[in-house]
């Protein structure tokens, strides 16, 4: 496969609605999904819990109530997947589409994201790393660590949380992801900062770029995603001829809109070696050296 030079991502600051049918909601992403593919995007990415919306459209006794929110969204877990394959088809684009419980055999549920192609192949990450709410709803951890190789680039996908974690992203990163994308879903300000801190981070400890996607705007009617607060952005590490501040694009904050920026992975893969500083190479000479021993499930798509 060959190895793209360039990647132009859009990532979404995803508001939170109240369809009152299926078909509404159908209408609301495809729109969200032509829009993003009319910047030129070759990956739109949605966020942490932006499949909690569908919900709405089945009332009040469903989404007022979070046990039944969460099973009527796990219910429709395959067909909103397939229903962005179809548009990621028919727009020629990637969709990193926005997570939601997925029920497992065991009866527990996951927080789970899924990265589609234009082909049709699908690629699942789940949630690693639970929050005090998320235990609170009964979401289990899941344990498996994927990177996904596709025919524009390479990607881990930390979801919200476990972007606050170095040795995860950093096991996707020694397993090749050069981007690692970060839906995420934050009800306060500075819950959102907390996740750009660690997407940051991220990006500069292991010289690669990191998207963030995440919900605004608030919601009373769901007892899961009653507040949203955040902004889109898209970091790389702070290197000359790279970016000086490691912000390459950001959204206004809580604004309903795509934030777009093209990534210079051949440029990131050359700073790895040879940059300012070489923080991929030098992990390991830290005091202590915590090494990323996670086993890491290489998913090739596309």
């Amino acid at each position: 496969m060959t190895v793209k030079t360039t990647l132009k991502v859009a990532s979404a600051q995803y508001p939170i609605g109240q369809p009152k049918t299926l078909a509404e909601w159908e209408q609301k992403i495809a729109l969200w999904v032509r829009n993003g593919a009319a910047t030129g995007a070759e990956l739109l990415v949605f966020p942490e819990y932006a499949a909690i919306e569908q919900a709405a459209a089945f009332g009040p006794e469903v989404y007022s109530d979070l046990g039944a929110t969460l099973a009527k969204v796990a219910e429709l877990h395959e067909s909103r997947v397939a229903f962005h394959a179809d548009l990621a088809k028919k727009h020629k684009v990637h969709i990193l589409v926005g997570s939601g419980p997925v029920l497992r055999p065991n009866g527990r549920f996951v927080n789970a994201a899924q990265l589609v192609t234009p082909g049709g192949q699908i690629g699942e990450q789940e949630k690693l790393v639970m929050t005090p709410f998320e235990h609170g709803w009964g979401i289990s951890a899941d344990t498996h660590v994927r990177v996904f190789v596709t025919k524009i680039g390479t990607f881990g996908i930390a979801i919200c949380y476990d972007s606050e974690f170095p040795l995860l992203v950093r096991a996707m990163a020694e397993a090749g992801a050069d981007v690692v994308l970060v839906p995420s879903c934050t009800e306060r300000v500075s819950g959102y900062h907390r996740v750009r801190t660690g997407s940051m981070a991220r990006a500069l400890e292991n010289t690669i770029a990191t998207v963030q996607s995440p919900t605004v705007g608030d919601a009373p009617w769901s007892p899961a995603v009653d507040f949203n607060a955040g902004s889109a952005g898209i970091y790389v590490p702070s290197e000359h001829g790279v970016s000086d501040t490691g912000v390459l694009a950001e959204g206004v904050l809580n604004a309903a809109e795509w934030v777009t920026a093209t990534i210079d992975q051949e440029r990131l893969r050359r700073v790895r070696e040879s940059g300012e500083m070489h923080n991929f190479g030098d992990w390991s000479k830290q005091p202590g050296a915590p090494m990323a021993k996670v086993d890491v499930e290489v998913v090739r798509l596309d």
